[in-house]
């Protein structure tokens, strides 16, 4: 089979990443605009403004990973842009220019899945863990632990009911002031945290099942802080309660799904997973249990176009493509997807 050059496209949401993976030589080069400061004015992402970036990144960024790369146009033999789920505005922009540039190209295309971006972006490290394994997916949509038997083959075990985890940390942080995008303010401030000062539930783990439900934790978040003294060192202290409760029921739920399924490999991925207490946590269970955790590097936990680039170049290699027409999904189950053989 000749060497594959593939192009990635990310533009869920608002960071706009761009790489280019080589089936031979592995990643060649990847770039990444973020929109934080753009969005922090509004507290939130604004989708009609995280759009019109992505127009204006998007091939500023191509021309510069290239550069990095070594490579030209003439090389790239398939694209790979993510088609969801996402904000269908973002998705949308990422979708025409990528599939404009394939057909004007004249090689295929294929749209990828953004959480099977994150589950396979392990795969891109120098130890990447072997099938099977569970997989825990956290991230600021999306909180889910998934079977997986090989790419495409995926069975849900559990997931969020309400809040995804991610969510959670950014809208606990809001509640505490510390601005957008607050989940990574607050596990820093977490880290000057006492143990012992605030004893927060540990939401759905009295029960049996892996499903999640971070809402309730939220609120109890914020009656706490409203009761203490808000102090810096009460902040502080807050923050840790809040994260130790949400790495417990992450941990717990893990160990059930490990068990459940008699599998001894764990991966972890998304934004949230980049969160080192939760790493601590997991690395630990891991020791306890006789399991091995994988990890991406923190640069691939949250949005990027390697994991895109890589997860297209499996399904290109497969003999996957997609017609002049394209489209993107805001929601997509990722049970949906079709094995790759």
């Amino acid at each position: 089979m000749r060497p594959m050059l593939i192009l990635g496209i990310e533009t869920s949401c608002d960071e706009t990443g761009i790489a280019l993976y080589h089936s031979e030589r592995g990643l060649l080069s990847h770039t990444l605009f973020s929109q934080v400061a753009m969005h922090a004015e509004y507290g939130g992402v604004v989708p009609e403004l995280a759009s019109r970036d992505h127009v204006r990144r998007v091939l500023p960024l191509l021309t510069q990973a290239l550069a990095q790369a070594g490579v030209t146009r003439e090389e790239v033999s398939g694209v790979a842009y993510t088609a969801g789920p996402g904000l269908v505005g973002a998705l949308l922009v990422g979708a025409a220019i990528g599939r404009s540039l394939a057909w004007s190209w004249g090689v295929p295309a294929v749209g990828v899945h953004h959480m099977e971006g994150h589950l396979l972006a392990p795969m891109l490290e120098e130890n990447p863990p072997p099938f099977p394994f569970v997989a825990l997916l956290v991230s600021g949509g999306h909180t889910l632990l998934v079977e997986v038997q090989g790419v495409g083959e995926y069975t849900i075990l559990g997931e969020s009911l309400d809040d995804a985890a991610g969510e959670a940390f950014d809208k606990t942080a809001k509640m505490l002031g510390l601005g957008y995008p607050g989940g990574p303010v607050l596990a820093r401030l977490a880290e000057q945290g006492r143990p012992g000062q605030y004893k927060f539930p540990r939401p759905m783990t009295d029960r049996p099942g892996l499903e999640f439900s971070f809402s309730g934790l939220k609120t109890f978040t914020l009656t706490t802080w409203q009761q203490s003294d808000q102090s810096a060192q009460s902040q502080a202290d807050v923050a840790y309660a809040f994260q130790e409760a949400v790495v417990d029921t992450l941990a717990i739920k893990c160990r059930r799904a490990l068990q459940q399924t008699g599998l001894k490999r764990l991966v972890i991925a998304g934004g949230v997973s980049a969160n080192k207490g939760l790493r601590r946590r997991l690395t630990a269970l891991g020791e306890e249990l006789g399991a091995e955790v994988y990890y991406p590097r923190p640069e691939f936990c949250t949005d990027n176009g390697a994991m895109i680039a890589y997860a297209g170049y499996l399904r290109l290699q497969a003999g996957e493509g997609l017609p002049l027409s394209f489209g993107a999904s805001p929601r997509w189950p990722i049970e949906e997807l079709p094995a790759v053989g």
